[in-house]
């Protein structure tokens, strides 16, 4: 009888199915590793496309703002002559339009009914605060009249004759109320006889400054 002994070859059976599996386990694992890494670098790739985007956005900014700061001096100095030029152009209308525009007040001021050029409301203000600084509607222009009228720099000086001095304060009070005159100032006047009609009259003088 012949006897077979089977007990070395199960354990190596069962060494070699253990010894798959751990292969299979390490395989596995590995394979875990690679597509573990595959996912990494597509992260990073997609993380490094963002910003060479971002930094592309940025040099187009920088180009920009570079063609901005290059011409900022061409444009100021433009900016400079336009506006240069709209000044000059002002103070030749101002020039051709503003002694007409005093002209025509004075003549205003000094016409009997009339007044000078006030607002309303300013007026109605004053009026509250001090009655004695508005103007007197009911003056007679005729006891006053102007001899001289001379502007330099838009600065004028009046000279000429009243038949007192409240004629003369009532020229200055309806002047330093116009919309085209300020800082009235009545210099120093004196009494004479008029030869022509043998009346004592007032000689005036009296500065101020135009606005136009």
């Amino acid at each position: 009888m012949i006897r077979i002994n089977l007990l070395p070859q199960r354990k190596r059976a069962e060494r070699s199915e253990g010894g798959q599996a751990w292969l299979l386990v390490i395989l596995g694992l590995f394979v875990l590793e690679v597509g573990a890494l595959f996912l990494f670098h597509g992260m990073k790739n997609e993380e490094l496309a963002s910003q060479n985007r971002k930094n592309r956005e940025l040099e187009t900014q920088i180009d920009t703002a570079k063609q901005t700061v290059a011409n900022h001096a061409a444009i100021k100095t433009e900016l400079a002559q336009l506006r240069a030029r709209e000044d000059a152009i002002a103070k030749l209308q101002s020039a051709r339009t503003g002694p007409t525009s005093v002209m025509l007040e004075l003549a205003r001021i000094l016409t009997p009914g009339r007044g000078p050029s006030v607002d309303p409301d300013k007026l109605a203000q004053i009026r509250k605060q001090n009655p004695l600084a508005v103007f007197n509607p009911g003056w007679d222009a005729r006891r006053l009249w102007i001899s001289r009228f001379v502007e330099t720099n838009r600065r004028v000086r009046l000279e000429g004759a009243a038949r007192d001095g409240e004629d003369v304060s009532e020229l200055a009070r309806r002047m330093n109320l116009s919309s085209l005159f300020e800082n009235v100032r009545l210099l120093p006047a004196r009494k004479e006889k008029d030869n022509a009609t043998g009346l004592e009259i007032v000689r005036f003088q009296l500065e101020a400054e135009v606005r136009y």
